[in-house]
Formats: C-alpha cells, structure tokens, sequence
C-alpha cells in the first residue's frame, strides 16, 4: 500500500490538465480546458478539465474523478498502480504500505482480467500451433508467408468453431465467468455460456507494457465482417489503444519516429519486413487520445493508409489531430492497389524506406489532395477550396510554416496573400458547444437540485440556511446522499484537500459523476446574490412538488385500493406533502 504522504505528494507535483494532456488535446475554454472524451466517441468536445478544482467531467457520458481516476480508467489499472505511474512522471519514490480491503478488492480483479486474457492467449496459440483445428489458420499463415517467429512475436492464435471451447478451458482453470463476462470475451444467452470468437485467427491487443488487454479476430476466407474485436472493458479503451505499441517503442525511442497504418496485417507486413516503428488503430479511426499517446513517445509520425476515399479522410482526419497536438506529420503514399502486405510482397524493404523517406507533410497532402478533387477552375471552386483549408491552416501553430504554406495556397489558388487572410479572419465566431432547448421535467428538477447544490458548495451562508431548513427538505436521492457527503467534508479543517479526494472516495456512480460534473460547471453561480437564486430555486422545486402531487392522485385513481403500489403512492404524496410544508 502506497502512504497517504506520497499519493498526496504526487497529486501536489502533477496537476490534471498535465496528466490528461498526454492522452487528450485540451483547449481553454473559460475556467476549464476542453477536448474530445477519450471514453467515449464523440464529435464534438464535451470532457472538461477544471484546473482549479483538480477534476474531469464528460458531459457526454458522465466519466469524471481526479487524475488518479483519470488515469485508472484509461489505462485499465487500479489506484496503487495509478499512483505509481504518475510518481514515476514526476519523479516522486514510490515506498508502499499495505493496502485497504477495497483497493486491495480493486488490485485482485485487476490481475484476475490479466490472468484470464493470458488463458485465453495460451488457449488460443495451443489450438493454433498444435490443436487439429488449427489447421486451416497454419495454412492461411504459411500461404501468407508469416513464419514462426512471427506468429511467436504477435503471440497469434486460433479460435476454433466451437460454441464453449474457452469457456470451457476457463473453467477447467477456475475462472468466474461472470469476471471473464466483464472482458467481453465470453457471453451469456439463455442456453448458457458461449465464446465471442469462433473459426477466427486471433491477434492479441497489448499495452504500452505487453500486457494483454483485449483481442482481435479474423476470418480465413472473404466472409464478413472481416474483425472482430473485444469490446470496451475495465481493460480496453479502443480509443486509446494502437495495436503493437510494446512492440514498436524500442524503435520509436531509437528513431524518434512512428508509423501508423489501418490493419493488423499492414502491421504485420512491416514488422516482418524490419520495420518496426509501426503502430495500427484496433479497428478505429485515429482519436484525439491516440495522437496524445504518440506524442509521448515520437516527435514525428508517418501516416499510411489506404488510397482509396475513406483512406484519404483518415489520413486528413489525422492530420488534423498531429496538428493539434503539434506533431510533425507525413504521409506515405504506396502505388494505387497496393497496402503495405501486397507492396512488400513484391518489393524489398528498402523500397518502402525510400517511400517513406520521400513522405509528403500531411497538410501539403491535403492541400494538393484538394486540388485534385476540385479543380481551381472558377472563383467558386476557389472559395470552396478556401473554405475547406482555412479551419485546417488555423491550427498550424509555427508561424514560419504558416507563412510558408500561406504564400503556397495562394500560388496554387492564383489570389492574393490579402484575400487570404481576409477570409481567414472572416470565419464564423466559435459557438458555444452545449445543446440548448426545452428540458424534460426530469431534467427541469435536476437542473434545480444541481444549483441548489452548487450554492450548497460555494456559499457558506447558504449552506447554513439549507442546513437550517433541512438537507432532506431540499435535496432528495442522490443529492440527499452527495450533500451529506459535502457537509461532512466542508466541516473538516482540511476541506479543500477533502474535497479533492471526494471524487475518488465516492463509491457511488451516479453520485461520482453528480460530483464531477458539478466541480467543473458551477462557475455560473460565481459573484451572485445567494439568496435569491436560493428562494428562486425553492419556490421551483415547490412547483415541481405541486405537480408531482397531481401525477400521484391520476395514478391513485386508477390503481387497485390497497396494493402495494397503491401505499408507496400514498407515502410518497405524504412525503411531498412534507417537504412542501418546510418549504
């Protein structure tokens, strides 16, 4: 177990936005930073990170904690292995101490997800290497020339076309299948137990450390769909995950380089081929977290995708991130029809090293790409084409290379320097990115309860009128429960540091993301007249009652007198009454 002292001094060393930004592209926005949830896939920006308070919240899926919790779910790790992890980023000595039955709980599930992914690799690799079974994916391998060594560096297996063959090998090893069920690999239907993949070649997915964290399958013939991947788990986070990543870091760190490419077997192609600075998406477009997590490692990356439209849009999609995040990009264009497998079948290695070496800049790709698309032929085509460049160019941040490129799209474009910056300056102002409209009147009550709470929080006068009135008269569920929590903590002569450590204290989902989301949105509130939001609020939620009342007696009308619906109804509508009179 870590000591209180060092997970403090850890927390103290690192601030939130420094750990979020090795996986996320954060943007000022106000108080907070925003950017992309690396949870969940989103288009637009909905994770906050408040640097004040030291916590996330993703208003999208509701995700939120401190940089601990941060860091566990991301990297699929429990709170010790969390802290040491960032010890070891701001260069604090770890000397641990025993651990409390919860994280000790927490610890013990975590190696249980590794040691059943470490089943199933064994389970899969033995059908593959030596089960009868297996045949048909020895001879898939060998027709595409990937020999032992290969298939012992990828650690690949077969997953036979059986209904409960890992379930069953699982079993035999004394795995709880309702742990294996939390990985994915398993599932469940009224007939029982059965395996995720079936007549599948089998790529095992790792972390940065080779730990095996989720898998791929492949069919042998054209049947569809062609992969299959584990889904999200306490492990695996796809939009965080680049396929051989442990294998590809003692290049990278050597070369300072990496390439990027779509499919396990692209992968595969290089890797055989001696080049080993290569990761791939596990079935994913690149994401915001991906770019952060090559940029920890690289100081430039190299993009090959497919030539074809939907390879075209990922390698811009990219170029959009690395220039976000600031990191040279280049782009390997390989001769139409041919991936990194079919080029390299027919062409030494060091013919993609010349390629490579010949990489376009990503955003001169994308420029001359353009062109391509749209001939330059009339003043609308121009203007379209400007107004596909501009929200792009705006991102390159070194101010030689943007004058640079500027000079050149204007060449192309045959307009002037001015025009350009003019249209540049003339884009359409940033909107505010929340959804507006009419609440539900779920939300009109939560939205009530999330200022009441706010004030309960930031206003010490107004914590005191509501204690006064009466917690259980002005919050209810899991308000209730989350201000009874804050009154505690807010009463204790260390609260600030308190109220740092609630996120990760909160046992409670819903009351964790009630917390988080509250830490990084309350801002509103600030330098306001307490009182009058307070009575505003009340007479409201006196409103809400009245008409939660009347839901109550339509129901009562038509519920069987004396069923037990029929008393909780009553009760409830007493309790309304209640509260409404304290009001």
């Amino acid at each position: 177990m870590i000591p209180e002292e060092k997970v403090r001094e850890v927390a103290e060393r690192l601030t939130i936005v420094e750990v979020v930004s090795d996986y996320v592209s954060l943007r000022r926005a106000g108080s907070n930073f925003l950017g992309l949830c690396p949870f969940h896939a989103e288009k637009t920006p909905s994770f906050n990170v408040n640097p004040a308070r030291e916590i996330f919240h993703c208003f999208g899926c509701g995700a939120g904690g401190t940089a601990f919790s941060f860091v566990m779910k991301i990297e699929g790790v429990s709170f010790p292995e969390a802290v040491k992890l960032l010890a070891r980023k701001a260069g604090i000595e770890i000397e641990e101490r025993q651990l409390t039955p919860s994280e000790k709980k927490s610890q013990d599930e975590q190696s249980q997800f590794l040691r059943i992914n470490d089943l199933t690799t064994a389970y899969y690799r033995s059908v593959l290497i030596n089960g009868q079974e297996g045949a048909p994916a020895r001879q898939y391998l060998a027709d595409r020339s990937v020999q032992s060594g290969i298939s012992d560096a990828y650690r690949l297996g077969f997953a036979p076309d059986r209904r409960d063959g890992l379930v069953k090998h699982l079993r035999n090893n004394g795995v709880d299948m309702d742990i294996a069920l939390k990985l994915g690999i398993i599932r469940k239907s009224d007939a029982g137990w059965y395996d995720l993949f079936r007549n599948r070649l089998i790529f095992p997915i790792r972390n940065t450390r080779g730990q095996v964290i989720a898998f791929a399958g492949r069919v042998l013939d054209a049947s569809l769909p062609k992969y299959i991947n584990s889904p999200e788990s306490p492990l695996y986070h796809k939009s965080s995950v680049l396929f051989g990543i442990d294998m590809a870091l003692p290049s990278i760190r050597t070369g300072s380089a990496v390439i990027i490419v779509e499919g396990y077997f692209d992968h595969l192609a290089l890797y055989r081929a001696g080049v080993h600075n290569v990761v791939a998406t596990c079935g994913t477009a690149l994401t915001g977290s991906h770019a952060a997590l090559i940029k920890r490692h690289a100081d430039r990356v190299y993009t090959l995708f497919d030539s074809d439209a939907a390879g075209k849009k990922a390698t811009i999609r990219s170029m959009e991130l690395f220039l976000e995040q600031r990191i040279p990009a280049y782009v390997i264009s390989l001769p139409v029809g041919d991936d990194p497998d079919s080029f390299l079948a027919t062409h030494p290695a060091e013919a993609f090293i010349a390629l490579r070496d010949t990489a376009r800049p990503a955003f001169d790709y994308f420029v001359r790409s353009l062109l391509l698309e749209t001939p330059p032929d009339s003043v609308d085509s121009k203007v379209r084409i400007i107004d596909d460049i501009v929200p792009r160019f705006r991102k390159i941040s070194d101010s030689i290379e943007r004058d640079l490129y500027e000079k050149e799209i204007c060449r192309l474009l045959g307009i002037t320097v001015h025009a350009f910056r003019k249209r540049l300056g003339g884009g359409k102002r940033l909107q505010q990115e929340t959804v507006s409209g009419p609440l539900t009147p779920i939300q009109a009550v939560d939205a009530i309860q999330d200022t009441l709470l706010a004030l309960f929080l930031n206003y010490p006068d107004a914590r005191a009128e509501i204690i006064r009135v009466g917690l259980e008269t002005i919050f209810s569920n899991d308000y209730l429960d989350l201000a009874v929590l804050l009154q505690s903590c807010l009463a204790d002569t260390e609260s600030s540091t308190k109220l740092r450590q609630m996120a990760d204290l909160i046992e409670k989902p819903e009351q964790k993301m009630l917390f988080s989301r509250m830490m990084v949105s309350d801002g509103y509130i600030a330098d306001i007249e307490w009182r009058s939001v307070l009575d505003q609020c009340t007479r409201s939620s006196e409103k809400k009652q009245v008409s939660s009342i009347k839901d109550i007696a339509a129901r009562l009308a038509v519920v069987v007198p004396g069923s037990d619906e029929y008393v909780q109804l009553l009760q409830q509508a007493d309790n309304l009454r209640t509260r409404k009179s304290r009001l």
